[in-house]
Order: C-alpha cells, then structure tokens, then sequence
C-alpha cells in the first residue's frame, strides 16, 4: 500500500464558488454516473455537469481538481456513539467528527446513550451546541425514547423533535415493556417521528457476550439466541399494525429479523432497517480465541446469518448501512471475553468495507453508495446525501479501487477497537466537503 499523509482542518465559514473539475459525477439518487464538473457556492450546489465550465471555470473560483474520481455526496452515518458527555476518554464530537471526516462521512446521528442521556431539551441543545464549536462534520443528536433509557416512561418526544431531535431510540438497550413501546409508537405518529429500537429481549440474553452457538459453547462462553433478536422485531411489527408508526430496527443481524421486516414491508409497514458493516463483512469466527475487539451487541452471528444480512441488503429489505461506531479505551476491551465491552469503532472502515460488496459483485456501486447517502438521508428526514442543484455542499472524492491496509493506529478516532486491524481493503475518501468547506484532505 501507497503511505499517505491525511490532514483534518477545523470547520470554519464556507469557501465561495468552488469549481470541481475532472470529477466522475456519482448520484445514487438520480444515477447520474459522467464525467463533468461541479460548483458550489457557500453551503450549496449551485449547478454540474458534463459541460459545465467548457469555456472555462469563471475568474475568481477556487479550482479542485477531482483527478477523475468519484465526486460522490458525503455519507451519511445513522447510527454513532460519541460518548459526549460523560465518557470523553472514549470519544468527543471532536475526535469522533474527524474519524467521520477521514472516513468520507459528513453527517452523523447519536445516539443518545451518554450521561446524562439525551432526554432532555437541555441535552439537545447542548449536542448541536458542541458540536458547532468543535466537530468539522455535521452532528445531529437521535433522543431517548424514555426517560433515562429506563424503559419506563416515555420522553417528552414533542418538545425534543422540535428542540433539534432527528429521531428516538433507547439504542444499547431495548424498549422491553410492550405497553411503553405501543404508547411511544403511538405519540410519535403526531409528528411522524423514527423510533429506532435495540431489538434484544434481555431475558433470553441474559448474561450472554456471544452468539449462542458450537463456537460459544466451545470456548466457555454464554450464548445470546437469535430468538433474542426476532422476538422483539415481531412484537413491535404488531404494535406499528395497531399505531402505523414509522418503526427502524438498528444493526439486524439475525436471519429470522431480517425476515420478518422484509415480510412487514411487504404488507406496507411502515418498517426500516439497518445493517452495520460487521455484521454483512464477518461471523462469529472473527471472535476467534477470546477476541475481544470482536465482541459487540448484538453480537457477530452465524455464516448463514451474515448470509441473510447481505442478501436483505441485495434485495432492499435493509435500507440503510451504518457503522455503530462505539469506541471504547484500552481498558474497557482488555478485559476477560465476558466482562468486556461491546462495540467497536467504525466510521473510518465504513466506505472500504460497504465497497467490498461491489467488489465482490454483490451489488452496484449505486445500491451500496445509496445505502450510505441518500436513504439514510431520507430516513432521518435531511436534505443531504445526492448531488443535484440545490442540495447542500456536502461531497467526498472517492477512489473505490484505492488498495490499503487497516491499521488502526492511524484512525483519527480516540479509541483504536477495531476487529479489521490488518485487514486489506478498497476503496478510500481522499477529500471530504463539508457545507463547501474541505475539512480533510487525503495527500500521496
């Protein structure tokens, strides 16, 4: 692999017209895949093409040379944890903004598992506060669910949609009470909210920090049943029945799950998912001997699971790929399998590892850069994710042929756990735009 030098800058006020020449122009909203240039204006696209600037780009402009790559919009991560406030060690808007930077996404939603939890209006605004004054990408807060992430009363969904709020989710722990679920689908119907649940029942999961399998049994370690997953994803799929709420099952990883939304959808639910890189990229071999950059919840699954992820990602049951990027320090991974953390971070594997299934022929560069654009975008309600007149200035230059190596000591992310240390990849972001300001740039 090439060495190359990255360079995160900090966010500051947008360029004014930007020319962007000798781009592959790459929609997933359109499919707009030519050659041709792009401009920007401030925070927005103002026009593209393949004849633009044929007579020149206009005095003035500021020039960047794409080199024939792919001018793609940025990515779009719905699912991340950024540990602010309460466990900054770990991970602030900061550092968790650059790795995103680095990785080619420019928008993120957090998940609101912090301490204190996001459940509050104050806690919203702090989000948005923070992240204007310190992250270089765009960072929406996702609300609790209930009051605490205690399952036992629903958060005040109203006052924090309208506060800044994207979507609600209890997200590292499920909404186990099936009253409190109903009553939360049924209050976000009044204004149309995403409820994004954890599917696990922490009964049949109990003390497990594997997927129950040979594999568990042979190392000594308690199992979590696929039935801990689809058990929860049916029940809510009967409450969304009753409510007709907009309901989204985050990182599926079970065979049985993936089943069930795709049969929801087919009666006309209202009923997403997502797939995070992990769980369609490795199984529950990757634990290995105790492994424990491997272990996350839900956990990696079995080759026929990981086999049913990717085909719910082929055949569209499966909407969106996101990263789960749960960082975690030294400390809280090396540590006996059991007792350890879950999570791994993500956000600068993301791009290479959703381009492994166009490498392989699984899907189009279109259907994979779409899970990761624009119906992310669309699910969360945002108006970025496609090139087209109009939309905000938000790009990545993507070689999606770039050899590499994983090496986790470069990630621009706090924590370095990662199960893809060593691996060898394609595809990478060489620049990142973020509302018309380059906030990274790949060099060699």
């Amino acid at each position: 692999m090439a060495d190359f030098f990255a360079t995160a800058q900090t966010k500051a006020a947008p360029s004014g017209r930007v020319a962007y020449v000798n781009a592959r122009l790459f929609d997933p909203e359109s499919g707009r895949d030519e050659g041709g240039a792009l401009l920007t204006d401030g925070r927005q696209i103002v026009d593209l093409g393949p004849r633009l600037f044929n007579e020149g780009v206009p005095e003035g402009t500021e020039v960047v040379d794409c080199g024939g790559f792919l001018l793609a919009p940025g990515l779009v991560d719905m699912h991340v944890h950024f540990r602010e406030p309460g466990h900054e060690h770990k991970e602030t808007l900061a550092t968790g903004s650059r790795a995103a930077a680095a990785g080619g996404v420019t928008t993120v939603a957090c998940m609101p598992n912090t301490e204190p939890p996001i459940d509050d209006v104050a806690l919203v605004h702090f989000i948005e506060r923070r992240a204007r004054d310190t992250a270089i990408v765009k960072v929406h807060p996702i609300a609790a669910i209930t009051r605490g992430l205690r399952g036992e009363e629903i958060a005040e969904m109203g006052m924090l949609k309208e506060a800044g709020a994207l979507a609600f989710s209890d997200d590292g722990l499920p909404v186990y009470n099936s009253r409190v679920m109903r009553r939360a689908l049924s209050y976000s119907t009044t204004f149309d909210a995403l409820i994004v649940q954890h599917a696990e029942d922490p009964q049949l999961s109990s003390c497990g920090c594997m997927n129950e399998s040979e594999t568990a049994t042979r190392l000594g370690l308690p199992g979590i049943p696929n039935a801990s997953e689809v058990v929860i994803v049916e029940r809510d799929i009967r409450l969304v029945e009753i409510t007709g709420a907009r309901y989204h099952v985050a990182h599926i990883s079970t065979a049985e799950a993936v089943d069930a939304v795709r049969r929801a959808k087919a009666r006309g639910l209202r009923v997403s998912a997502e797939a995070a890189p992990h769980h369609f990229t490795l199984n529950e071999t990757a634990v290995g001997d105790y492994r424990t950059f491997a272990k996350m919840a839900p956990p990696l699954r079995s080759e026929a699971d990981r086999q049913a992820v990717l085909e719910g990602l082929k055949d569209g049951t499966i909407d969106a790929i996101a990263t789960d990027h749960a960082p975690h320090d030294q400390d809280s991974k090396r540590l006996p399998f059991a007792h350890a953390a879950n999570g791994i971070v993500g956000l600068e594997t993301l791009l290479p590892l959703a381009l492994e299934l166009v490498h392989a022929r699984h899907m189009s560069l279109r259907e994979v850069l779409a899970t990761v654009t624009i119906r992310p975008a669309r699910l969360l309600g945002l108006e970025c994710g496609r090139l087209a007149k109009g939309a905000p200035a938000d790009l990545t230059v993507i070689d999606p042929d770039r050899s590499w190596q994983v090496d986790r000591d470069r990630f621009q992310s706090k924590s370095k756990n990662s199960p893809f240390d060593g691996r060898a990849v394609r595809g990478l972001a060489l620049r990142t735009v973020v509302g018309g300001c380059t906030v990274f740039r790949r060099d060699g």
